[in-house]
């Protein structure tokens, strides 16, 4: 076991804004009250080059979810005995060369549940009541004319993927008086809840949420078939991954009026943002990938991930562990 006097050293790759914004003071100096912990003081993403000279001698690197997990730091640091992610996503993390190294990878949970769900409302909302459209045209110095809205409830909402966000999400519109369509071939929904194939939610839905979990299999979920099935009234909703959306699909139904319009936290510019080609558009709503960006949501992430270094440099394994079974070199930190 570590002790005040060989204690654990620990390197954060965050850049010192996305280190105020993305992890805090709080976790910050519950990190440094059990580990000596060096910080990326470049206001940059480090190139692996530099990330792998830094990080040298450090037992643990907790990273910001830009930072790659790239072979090379697996390789080229042979005293690392666990990288974390204070982020659920762990895709840019070759965890493959992680494990065959016997590095411990760990991820966050999704505390950004609520901070993500408020936000698919309020861009429902917004695209309802057209207020986005609005405040545009006070601000450009005219005066816009009023325009129907749409109403939630009595609306339908097809949300595909019943996980963590869309459990709540369904939750949460059902009390709004909304119908709510599910489409997941892996789970189950009861009643009031609709289980749906994927071709009846598109057709009936007002609101289409996609919230699959990013992988091959759902790879441009959302392509030129889907958007053709939805309603031209109906609005695309995407807080989830910008990999579930074909933006150049999307592109071509928006010219074709073929859906009324998109909102976007994700897409596919980089660190999962809206691509600027699409945001700019009128009939789309977009913001940069803040979806879960509330005190509440990063503190508990950051939170999580202190606790799960704590865990670590005695040595055994934290929950959101991800290859514990490879994890070889965390017998180094028992004591």
């Amino acid at each position: 076991m570590t002790t005040a006097r060989n204690r654990a050293r620990v390197f954060l790759t965050h850049p010192p804004a996305a280190l105020a914004g993305y992890f805090g003071d709080r976790a910050l100096g519950e990190l440094r009250a059990f580990a000596d912990v060096t910080l990326n003081t470049v206001e940059r993403e480090l190139p692996m080059a530099e990330l792998v000279a830094a990080a040298a001698g450090h037992d643990v690197i907790i990273s910001y979810r830009q930072t790659p997990g790239e072979a090379v730091i697996f390789t080229s640091l042979p005293d690392l005995v666990a990288f974390q992610r204070v982020a659920v996503d762990i895709r840019n993390i070759d965890v493959a060369a992680a494990s065959a190294h016997g590095v411990l990878v760990t991820r966050a949970s999704p505390g950004f549940v609520p901070a993500v769900v408020e936000w698919i409302l309020g861009a429902m909302i917004d695209a309802a009541r057209h207020i986005s459209d609005y405040t545009s045209t006070y601000r450009g110095g005219a005066v816009p004319g009023a325009r129907m809205g749409g109403q939630l409830q009595g609306a339908t909402l097809g949300v595909i993927g019943y996980g963590a966000i869309g459990t709540r999400l369904c939750t949460v519109a059902q009390a709004l008086g909304l119908r709510v369509l599910v489409h997941d071939p892996y789970k189950r929904v009861a009643p009031p809840l609709e289980q749906t194939e994927f071709a009846h939610l598109l057709s009936e839905s007002d609101f289409v949420v996609p919230l699959a979990v990013a992988t091959p299999e759902t790879e441009n979920l959302i392509d030129a078939a889907a958007l053709a099935r939805m309603k031209p009234t109906a609005w695309l909703i995407n807080a989830s991954r910008g990999n579930l959306v074909d933006e150049q699909a999307l592109e071509r139904a928006l010219d074709a009026r073929r859906i009324a319009g998109a909102a976007m936290d994700v897409g596919r510019a980089p660190d999962q943002m809206p691509s600027p080609h699409l945001a700019r558009r009128t009939d789309v709503i977009a913001t940069p990938h803040i979806g879960g960006l509330t005190p509440q949501a990063i503190e508990h992430q950051a939170l999580e991930a202190v606790r799960q270094c704590a865990i670590i440099v005695r040595g055994d394994v934290p929950d959101g562990a991800v290859n514990a079974d490879q994890a070889t070199r965390l017998a180094r930190l028992r004591g």
